[in-house]
């Protein structure tokens, strides 16, 4: 079963060693994060819901997705010229300051918040899609070993356009291919709604 694979999977990559990650200098990383500031915000909470909140994202995710910018696995080219320059220490002094923010998410987002709900906690059996809660966390707080990240406040938009692209094989850098064997299955309107839900966890 689908579903059960995945969560085995997650449960596997939860459980191995942390591959080392310099621990980065988040004084050093506000420095270096200044070119970030126009599309991600001065402390990571982006205004354009199309640009992803950083602030509060795992330190360990956000080195993932810059060397994978670097090295072209994860595919955007205004990202990619953003990550040439950086160098490993570059990454994590950035990464360390950005996950040492807050996010600000407020308001509430639009959308069917129950349904979304439903799907996070409890995914889809009958479609065999696994819940998003089995990696992300019951609060949406994501997995820092596994290099899971947070959802908790991030922009639905951004999320929404994540899942269409794992769906459609525009973004691959996911491992054993988790997340697009889950986004294939949801439909455009369950997307909005763990979008919008994922964005109400504070």
């Amino acid at each position: 079963m689908q579903s059960t694979r995945l969560i085995l999977l997650a449960l596997l990559f939860a459980a191995l060693p942390l591959t080392a990650v310099a621990a980065g200098d988040p004084a050093a990383g506000k420095q270096k994060a200044a070119s970030c500031a126009s599309c991600h915000g001065a402390d990571g909470n982006s205004v354009n819901p199309a640009w992803p909140r950083l602030a509060g994202q795992h330190a360990n995710y956000l080195v993932k997705q810059l060397s994978e910018y670097k090295s072209g696995e994860r595919q955007n080219s205004i990202m990619a010229g953003m990550a040439a320059g950086l160098s490993e220490d570059d990454m994590a002094d950035i990464a360390a300051f950005y996950a040492r923010q807050t996010v600000k998410a407020e308001g509430e987002p639009e959308g069917d918040l129950a349904l979304g709900e439903r799907i996070y906690a409890a995914g889809i059996p009958e479609r065999n899609v696994a819940a998003c809660a089995a990696c992300h966390g019951p609060e949406g707080r994501g997995n820092p070993l596994a290099k899971f990240p947070s959802l908790a406040g991030q922009h639905a938009a951004y999320t929404v356009s994540t899942l269409r692209a794992f769906a459609e094989g525009q973004r691959a850098n996911d491992r054993a291919a988790m997340m697009r064997e889950v986004a294939a299955e949801l439909t455009e309107a369950e997307m909005k709604a763990v979008a919008a839900y994922t964005e109400s966890l504070r």
